[in-house]
């Protein structure tokens, strides 16, 4: 099975062509430094990219990670045009072209930006919090319609924060903060947190693009387990081959110090829960997480 791969130079396309270079063909921007075997570039991800010459009579299926990230940077009409019109332009040409799956990766923001209790799972309901998450979600109501018309299978991904070593965002912050700390304030911090590592996420993402059982169906995804922030940081640590002090901060004060300065979107992303329950992969799929948390911590840096 051939792979067209958008979003081939970041966290998570890096890691997957690593995984599966020989099956995998990359979308890059013009000017892009890459070392990729296979490649196809286009000028930006929007309604009109040209995508002629793209889907070659070997690509059988697309995974669309390209897009832009939740970022204050965008306005809400840039989120739009790139994670909506972008995708929705994407999957009608590769319908014309013949491909016969598309694997979109959504983002769990669609579902909630936190939990309190109970679970998330495929049949929660849509709860888009903010300009970046509601792009997402128009994309994947627009590529329902898309495989209702031309009979594309469309398979819509929703992962939870990806981990690993690399990443950017606030798994990026916290490497860099436990490598110039050893004392951190979660001792007491007793939340419920999904995550996936990246390894993880792109064995997920290639079976979604041959799995006969994935067409047409909607996955929450995590590493199979929750863990505490806590735990997780405790986790990234021993990655490092450090120990960390887990002092014990009330979360409550922690939670009203980062609304004084500011930081309570942050501090609810580190303290608050986000608990997914991703069983329908492993049932459906028989998929099973490559690697545990550990093993994945270990490949830090």
């Amino acid at each position: 099975m051939s792979v067209l791969l958008t979003g081939a130079t970041g966290f998570v396309g890096r890691a997957f062509y690593q995984a599966y270079k020989g099956d995998t063909t990359c979308v890059v921007r013009h000017g892009e430094k890459h070392c990729f075997n296979s490649f196809f570039e286009i000028e930006s991800l929007h309604s009109a990219t040209e995508w002629e010459g793209a889907f070659n009579s070997e690509v059988e299926a697309v995974i669309h990670l390209a897009g832009l990230a939740h970022s204050n940077t965008f306005t809400d009409k840039d989120f739009f045009q790139v994670n909506t019109e972008g995708t929705l332009h994407l999957a009608r040409e590769a319908a014309k072209a013949g491909v016969k799956r598309f694997v979109f990766v959504s983002s769990i923001g669609v579902n909630a930006v936190g939990t309190s209790g109970t679970a998330i799972d495929e049949m929660a309901d849509a709860k888009p919090h903010n300009s970046y998450a509601e792009s997402k979600h128009l994309a994947e109501q627009g590529l329902m319609q898309i495989a209702e018309e031309t009979g594309l299978e469309v398979v819509i991904v929703r992962p939870t924060l990806v981990y690993g070593d690399g990443a950017p965002g606030n798994f990026g912050s916290l490497v860099r903060l436990i490598k110039n700390v050893f004392v951190l304030p979660f001792g007491l911090c007793r939340n419920k947190r999904s995550f996936i590592s990246v390894d993880n996420l792109s064995s997920f993402l290639y079976t979604c693009a041959k799995h006969p059982k994935a067409a047409g169906e909607t996955f929450v995804i995590s590493d199979g387990i929750s863990v505490s922030i806590e735990e997780f940081t405790s986790q990234i640590g021993r990655g490092l081959g450090k120990s960390i002090i887990q002092l014990p901060i009330p979360t409550w004060l922690m939670l009203m110090a980062a609304k004084m300065i500011g930081k309570s979107s942050q501090a609810n992303q580190l303290l608050g829960d986000l608990d997914v329950d991703s069983s329908k992969a492993q049932k459906l799929l028989d998929w099973e997480p490559l690697e545990t948390m550990e093993q994945a911590m270990e490949k830090l840096k």
